[in-house]
């Protein structure tokens, strides 16, 4: 109970101030589109190239923490995906969007401010660890998997050359490439630089709680309840059990393991919406898995800390 008072409340706190305050008419939905922009496109990017950039790789790159995590990822996919298809009879290309929705986890605007809360500042770096690989992996494999499906029979250079536009247009990817050159080619930031992205930084996170509640509001509950049941349980339940098996065996240092196994426990990001209206496919699933997905975290997100206790 102290977990859900202290580490879960808060954050979803923030998020309800959003949600009511869009809701009540106080803030517009034009402004919430706004705050979003700007902590999608500008703040969370400069976050992330701050955290990669200053990013210990030698010690924070785990590759038995990727291979928990990634594992886990691509299997919700692969399973959200052939359940749509299989067995509730949905075209293919609605079902890599539904699929897509299982893969791609709440893992930047929920995963570290909930980890931040359960483990402390000094255990965001195993999170940071799977952000660095979390666009380019999930939109690498949604797109790949999409541009195969929509261009049957057609040529692999028009298939590449999609994968390759969406991928490089991903200003989170851009961040992130930006933030590993600086790293890798050890470029020093001017002070000055440095002290402008940490103002920027600090509202990243609240900004982003409060616009996503706000987001929120816009999706209706909608759609195929059945589909939303099975992505809020692949998303929710199964990539966090798998991540948290294979962790085991794979004897991942607890300091990283804990925060991989709650980043694979969010519920699927905005970014399940923005892929499936980016090929305008499944939308109703997206946007309604999203708000049931986001709402039940904070029982599940509460059941995965005691767990990892």
């Amino acid at each position: 109970m102290q977990a859900l008072l202290d580490v879960i409340l808060p954050v979803f706190l923030v998020i309800g101030f959003g949600y009511v305050a869009t809701w009540r008419g106080v803030f517009t939905e034009t402004g919430i589109d706004a705050l979003m922009k700007f902590s999608q496109n500008f703040a969370i990017p400069c976050l992330l190239f701050s955290a990669i950039a200053n990013l210990d790789l030698g010690a924070s790159l785990d590759t038995r923490l990727l291979a928990s995590f990634y594992v886990g990822a691509a299997a919700g996919f692969a399973v959200g995906t052939a359940g749509a298809f299989y067995i509730f009879k949905r075209n293919i290309e609605d079902s890599i969007a539904i699929g897509f929705c299982c893969l791609f986890s709440n893992s930047v605007l929920l995963g570290l401010a909930i980890n931040e809360r359960a483990y402390g500042p000094e255990a965001l770096a195993g999170a940071y660890t799977i952000i660095a690989f979390h666009s380019p992996f999930c939109y690498g494999l949604g797109i790949t998997a999409m541009e195969i499906a929509r261009n049957r029979g057609g040529s692999p250079l028009v298939m590449a050359r999609g994968v390759a536009r969406a991928m490089f247009r991903n200003v989170l990817v851009l961040a992130i490439i930006a933030g590993f050159v600086v790293n890798l080619a050890q470029i020093p930031l001017p002070g000055v630089l440095r002290d402008g992205l940490d103002l920027v930084i600090r509202a990243a996170l609240p900004t982003a709680l409060f616009a996503l509640g706000g987001v929120l509001i816009q999706y209706k509950p909608e759609g195929d309840a059945r589909v939303i049941a099975m992505v809020c349980a692949v998303s929710l339940l199964l990539h966090p059990a798998i991540t948290f098996g294979l962790g085991t065996a794979l004897a991942v240092p607890a300091e990283t393991f804990k925060p991989g196994v709650l980043t694979a426990a969010m519920a699927p990001g905005v970014n399940g919406y923005i892929f499936a209206n980016m090929y305008g496919r499944a939308k109703r699933v997206a946007a309604t898995s999203v708000l049931v997905a986001t709402g039940l975290t904070i029982l599940t997100a509460w059941m995965w800390l005691t767990v990892l206790g």
